[in-house]
């Protein structure tokens, strides 16, 4: 991201091992544990060991769709589910809109946010603003932290990732003291920042698919499912969605997907000025993954598996659907031609750089 240079110097997490050879499959679960014990084995075994006593807070920043929620299931994958918790503002807020529309449920939100709400407008119309927010509108940051409070008071103390907070300029301030708020007085926070060229962020838009049923989402470009169909009518490939429960359902674009970054324009810039003035903070230290790789440095930092691949198709003389795999190349914000990597490699970057920060 251009402008970061001046306070994080160009350097990047090494992952290639001397030595190491074996190709991982980092799509397997099995296997991509087997990858991160071989790649950051001694840093995983100190942060269990600090896990064990220990505590922290995490604040995600990144521009939309730059990962937040993949990086932090693949750390609930490492640690477990007993030792961290991710939790999406956005997700929270959705899941309370819901809970408004039944009158049991309401009558309990109220009542705890009348016990731990302060801010400068009433429940009610706190509530009200709920409901009628729109993509652009940001709800006020008091209620904002009491739903997110709400939340973590149902877990029991453990790490904890907070995704989409802070969203806006003026709630910067408030993250510097949300430990204190939500009784983790003694742990450690940490803003953990993402570097992500915009070129990756307007491809995943605008190759990304979403299961009609269960709603996962993948990519024809990035991301293929198992199954892949051809219309024979539109002339074009196809994406059927993997859960069994969802009998090879066709995977469909998401409306205004296909305008890319300009359909999100505001809300990248809005990101990118966050998390450049998060940048010159005192007093918390900030972690920075990238998620792109120069191309001229690619060979001594990563391995061949660890980028991300770029798929195609067409069909044989036989019309069966032939699948071609290449590494996808793009232009990173400052011009370079890079590589984007997958999600384990900056995973493994984001445990390489928190033992540090937490231990030393």
């Amino acid at each position: 991201m251009k402008g970061l240079e001046k306070d994080f110097p160009w350097t990047l997490s090494k992952t290639k091992v001397r030595g190491l050879n074996k190709k991982f499959d980092l799509a397997n679960v099995a296997d991509r544990q087997r990858y991160f014990k071989a790649k950051a084995g001694k840093e995983i075994e100190k942060l269990k060991e600090y896990f064990n006593q220990n505590t922290f807070i995490a604040y995600w920043l990144g521009k939309k769709n730059s990962g937040k929620g993949t990086y932090s299931k693949l750390m609930v994958e490492i640690f477990g589910q007993d030792r961290i918790s991710h939790i999406s503002v956005g997700d929270v807020v959705r899941d309370v809109h819901m809970e408004v529309a039944d009158v049991g449920k309401r009558k309990k939100l109220v009542d705890y946010l009348k016990q731990n709400y302060r801010g400068y407008i009433s429940v009610d119309e706190a509530i009200k603003s709920l409901l009628n927010r729109g993509t652009k509108f940001l709800l006020p940051t008091e209620f904002i932290l009491a739903l997110v409070k709400r939340e973590i008071d149902k877990m029991p103390k453990k790490t904890i990732f907070i995704d989409g907070f802070p969203r806006g300029m003026d709630q910067v301030s408030y993250s510097l003291y949300f430990r204190d708020l939500i009784n983790h007085r003694d742990d450690p926070d940490v803003f953990i920042i993402i570097d992500i060229p915009e070129e990756i962020i307007d491809q995943r838009m605008k190759y990304r698919t979403i299961c009609p049923k269960c709603h996962t989402s993948r990519s024809i470009r990035f991301l293929p499912t198992q199954n892949i169909g051809y219309d024979k009518t539109k002339k074009e490939f196809y994406l059927m969605c993997d859960n069994p429960e969802c009998n090879k359902a066709r995977m469909v674009a998401k409306e205004g997907d296909d305008l890319g970054i300009e359909s999100i324009r505001e809300r990248l810039n809005l990101d990118g000025e966050l998390i450049k003035k998060v940048a010159v903070l005192h007093g918390i230290p900030k972690i920075l993954l990238r998620n792109a790789v120069p191309a001229k440095k690619i060979k001594f930092l990563v391995d061949d598996y660890e980028i991300t691949p770029e798929y195609d198709y067409n069909l044989d003389n036989n019309k069966k659907i032939k699948i071609i795999e290449k590494s996808w190349i793009i232009k990173n914000d400052e011009g370079q031609k890079s590589y984007s990597l997958l999600a384990p490699p900056v995973v493994v970057s984001l445990i390489k750089q928190l033992k540090k920060v937490l231990i030393g």
